[in-house]
């Protein structure tokens, strides 16, 4: 079994693929489901706009250049720092951050987990 599985995710027009060590995977695609349901309650001039999960896959061969695959401590480095900006003054952004970082540390732990076996 492969140690990265792949979430394919949908900005606007553009598709692009997050690299996730395959145990956290649904990890990631349920936080990007609840960070959708959240987005409606934040009352922040700038609030994040954030692609939509559309598929999973064990695999990924990508064909020319088109499909930009990012590796998942860094997607996940860049939601966290995406929604530190946000200046919410009435939604408890608080928690979401907290399972962003919750996410965050966890990848953190599996990559120095692997470094450490290899």
């Amino acid at each position: 079994m492969s140690k990265f599985h792949y979430a394919i995710l949908k900005h606007g027009a553009s598709v692009e693929a997050v690299e996730f060590p395959s145990t956290h995977l649904y990890q990631l695609t349920a936080l990007n489901q609840r960070l959708h349901k959240e987005l409606a309650k934040l009352t922040a001039e700038s609030v994040p706009q954030l692609p939509d999960v559309i598929a999973e896959c064990e695999k990924l061969e990508p064909v020319g250049t088109l499909l930009r695959v990012i590796p998942g401590l860094e997607y996940v480095n860049e939601l966290e720092r995406t929604f530190a900006a946000v200046e919410e003054k009435s939604y408890p952004l608080i928690s979401l951050l907290t399972e962003i970082r919750a996410l965050q540390a966890q990848l953190e732990q599996w990559y120095e987990e692997e470094l450490e076996d290899a």
